[in-house]
């Protein structure tokens, strides 16, 4: 077993195919079922379900699957740490970020990152806190910026507070709900709700308020320009913060709603952005100035007028 072995098995298993994993990793079909071959030679196991129409790893596959995951991250974090230990001249820095810091907070700090530090390649991946909490825990990424309260208890996490972010409904200009008085969150039943992934606490309290058992979006999706879109060009109703939306909000686009029976000052109504990595962990150079750059620029915006 080596790592080559665990990267084609890593790939197997993200295209689902031999075909498409021996294009992705630049191998003839034949060397890359040599490899796999070789792999479970080595691990006395068989790592793919052959009989079954549909692909499929065995239980050892998954099993594989993880660790291979976290030797290979172990060994790019090697790498790193080795090229940047005198100073952040190359290497790879990979991070995550949920839907709404991706729109303003994390690109104002990556464009400076690269700025400072042209070398180093970034990769940040985006995906709700669910998936992001998944991808910290195989050592995919190295941190991720988004709603971090789930993390902030667990001692796997370690977890560095930003302000927190007040979230809105919203709609596209002329939408039906502008032209009505005062609205209750009730009145949304009348139309479809787009955004991305609501934690479970957030949805509890929009429910209760709302009047109805669970509260349920029509469209949910990680991309936020998707859901602004949708928004946009329906009368579907959009949640994100006012952070994501000030740009299409100042140029009369968008309109916010407010509803009388919700205080958007509310804290448990507010999105508590976090900077969440793995407790105990080492993070390389880069990570740790791609971590003070975000905590720089949170405060800037604060002081934005």
């Amino acid at each position: 077993m080596d790592l080559r072995q665990l990267r084609h098995f890593v790939a197997l298993a993200d295209c689902r195919g031999f075909v498409r994993a021996a294009d992705a990793v630049n191998l003839s079909q034949p060397a890359f079922s040599r490899s796999i071959q070789t792999l479970e030679r080595d691990l006395d196991c068989a790592l793919v379900e052959r009989g079954s129409r549909e692909f499929r790893l065995t239980g050892q596959g998954q099993l594989v699957l993880q660790h291979a995951r976290r030797l290979l991250a172990s060994s790019q974090t090697l790498h790193n740490e080795l090229l940047q230990y005198n100073g952040l001249e190359g290497g790879e820095l990979h991070f995550g970020s949920g839907p709404y810091p991706a729109q303003l907070l994390v690109p104002e700090a990556l464009a400076r990152f690269i700025h400072d530090h042209p070398l180093v390649l970034a990769r940040f991946h985006l995906a709700d806190w669910e998936q992001l909490g998944v991808w910290l825990k195989e050592q995919q990424i190295e941190f991720f910026v988004a709603d971090s309260r789930y993390f902030k208890d667990d001692p796997r996490f370690h977890v560095q507070v930003l302000r927190p972010r007040r979230g809105r409904f919203f709609c596209r200009a002329g939408h039906p709900l502008l032209g009505r008085g005062p609205l209750k969150l009730a009145d949304l039943l009348d139309y479809p709700i787009s955004g991305t992934r609501i934690p479970p606490m957030i949805r509890k309290i929009l429910a209760r308020i709302q009047g109805e058992e669970d509260f349920i979006t029509s469209v949910e999706c990680a991309q936020f320009d998707a859901i602004r879109r949708v928004v946009m060009r329906s009368d579907a109703v959009g949640l994100a913060t006012e952070e994501a939306l000030s740009e299409w909000v100042a140029c009369g686009e968008i309109a916010l709603l407010s509803f009388v029976d919700i205080d958007t000052g509310d804290p448990e109504l507010q999105l508590r952005y976090g900077i969440v990595s793995r407790a105990g962990a080492t993070l390389t150079p880069a990570a740790q100035a791609m971590i003070e750059t975000i905590l720089s620029v949170d405060q800037q915006l604060l002081e934005k007028p």
